[in-house]
């Protein structure tokens, strides 16, 4: 009886149970809804903090030796611009001011300290800043040399012993150059041969000979008019024999009529007769004194006239003569002027100028030169060559080495965005990738590239051991902002710009209950901002309202 009583018990318990069970899978529609509600939200809130805020950029790059540049040659190394061959190849090493960079067809490539790239040859006589550059170089090197800016003998005589110095031989002028100063001087002696030819054709004067002589017939014959000109004056031998017989005639007239005066007077007893014979004695011997006193006087009056008609024409004849002269002359300058011989001279000394002028150009730039391969100059030196462009045996046509700074940096880029914060002189933490830390500087940023990066640089502050580290991936983080000292900070989640454009924070003041305050941001970095208003540390600012 009691066992039958407990197996309806447990009946009714099983059946009790199930019901209840039952009853709790089942719900009322208004249950169902109840349930599902969500639940009462509620506030995400972070503590205001007090600590030092730094804002940085993030640039991932390598750690590199600086200043990479690529070298390429000018121009030919040596005098010839046959193939040129590399004979011995770029070293990896330092480059020093002077250091032979590699050879070429068995010439020296020097390293030089410069700014202006080497562009042409440096033969005698031209100038420039690259001359200028060199001339420094020598200096610093011990060479003594004035710093002209001038390729001149000094310089030359310099760059002879700088090569000389390092087993070398100074380019000299090639067999091509040699031969063209040859051609350029016999162009000279066959001008001048030409020019004495034609010179001597020209005194001889054969094609204005008949010229010449007519002119020295016209000269003689004026020499001839002026001194029978100078003879004019004085009287013929016909007028002194007229002008003598005419005063003998005179004398012998004037004896007459003496004769005749000194007869004796006619006594008292003489018949008139004898009177008047004596007087027509004495008559007729003055008649024949006046005649022969009129006929001397017409000898000396005929005379006169003839020695003025002598002076006439001798006169006249000078003046013909010298015309002639005149004419003469006119004649043999103008056919001088226009002589082909004459022409020929002109344009014989013309050619010997000319050549003469060749000859004294070529030869400023004839003599010791430095062929435009044969020198580089770097930005700066000491220089690391960093890795070569060509290896012995291959031609020089292309860049034969880069070089580099002595000093390491790292180059990284970041997106335009972040590139517009950044700047150089800014601090820098590098962080290599076993954990050591370097500070450095931001030392150049670049130009965006086609995909919107752009590059920087970076700038360790020391070098100390770094070298082992070349090529190594390195991340580095850009100071762009930091607070001096402690300050209030609050997540940028939990920032408000209200209606009136100021920034305002939700401070929990009891459990779901908040209040408004306003803030002045400052720095902001790593999610976080400075904030200074009625706040303190330990405050509960809202960062996501439920």
């Amino acid at each position: 009886m009691k066992r039958k009583a407990l197996i309806v018990l447990a009946a009714v318990l099983v059946v009790a149970g199930a019901g209840w069970g039952l009853s709790t899978r089942l719900r009322s529609p208004a249950d169902e809804a109840a349930a599902r509600k969500p639940p009462k939200p509620s506030l995400v809130t972070v503590a205001v903090e007090r600590r030092k805020l730094v804002s940085t950029v993030v640039v991932s790059g390598a750690l590199e030796y600086g200043s990479p540049y690529p070298v390429s040659l000018a121009g030919v190394v040596g005098g010839s611009d046959i193939a040129q061959r590399a004979t011995r190849a770029p070293r990896r090493g330092t480059i020093k001011e002077g250091g032979v960079v590699m050879e070429v067809n068995g010439r020296p490539v020097f390293a030089f300290s410069g700014k202006v790239p080497m562009h042409r040859s440096l033969v005698p006589g031209v100038e420039g800043d690259d001359v200028r550059q060199l001339q420094k170089g020598l200096r610093r090197l011990g060479h003594t040399v004035p710093v002209t800016g001038v390729f001149d003998p000094a310089t030359v005589a310099a760059v002879t012993r700088f090569y000389a110095k390092r087993d070398y031989r100074a380019q000299q002028p090639t067999l091509e150059l040699q031969q063209k100063r040859d051609e350029l001087r016999r162009a000279v002696r066959t001008a001048q041969e030409v020019l004495v030819t034609e010179q001597k054709a020209l005194d001889l004067g054969r094609d204005v000979l008949p010229l010449k002589v007519r002119l020295a017939n016209a000269r003689r014959d004026l020499r001839e008019a002026e001194q029978a000109l100078a003879r004019a004056p004085e009287g013929t031998p016909e007028d002194a024999a007229k002008i003598e017989a005419a005063e003998s005639a005179v004398r012998a007239a004037e004896e007459k009529v003496l004769a005749a005066q000194q007869e004796p007077t006619p006594a008292p007893t003489s018949t008139p007769s004898d009177t008047r014979l004596r007087e027509f004695q004495l008559a007729n011997a003055q008649a024949e004194l006046d005649a022969a006193r009129r006929a001397l006087d017409r000898a000396h009056e005929e005379a006169g006239l003839a020695r003025e008609k002598r002076l006439a024409e001798a006169g006249k004849n000078v003046r013909v003569a010298r015309e002639a002269v005149v004419t003469a002359e006119q004649a043999l300058r103008q056919a001088r002027k226009l002589s082909p011989v004459k022409l020929k001279v002109a344009n014989a000394q013309k050619d010997v100028a000319a050549a003469r002028a060749l000859l004294a150009e070529f030869g400023k730039t004839y003599g010791t030169i430095v062929p435009p391969g044969e020198v580089v100059f770097l930005p700066k030196l000491p220089a690391r060559l960093h890795k070569a462009g060509v290896k012995a045996g291959e031609q020089v046509d292309k860049p034969i080495a880069t070089v580099t700074s002595s000093t390491f940096v790292v180059s990284g880029s970041v997106d335009a965005g972040e590139a517009e914060r950044l700047k150089a002189g800014l601090a820098a933490s590098i962080e290599t990738e076993s954990g050591r830390t370097v500070q450095g500087t931001v030392s150049a940023l670049g130009g965006r590239d086609a995909k919107g990066a752009v590059p920087v640089v970076v700038t360790p502050a020391s070098m100390k051991g770094l070298k082992k580290l070349a090529g190594a991936a390195v991340t580095v983080r850009v100071t762009i902002g930091a607070t001096g000292a402690e300050v209030l900070v609050v997540p940028s989640a939990a920032l408000v710009t209200a209606a009136d454009g100021r920034a305002r924070v939700q401070v929990e003041t009891a459990p779901d209950q908040v209040k408004e305050v306003e803030v002045r941001t400052g720095l902001a970095a790593d999610g976080a901002v400075e904030v200074t208003g009625d706040l303190k540390p330990g405050d509960l600012v809202v960062v996501n309202g439920g």
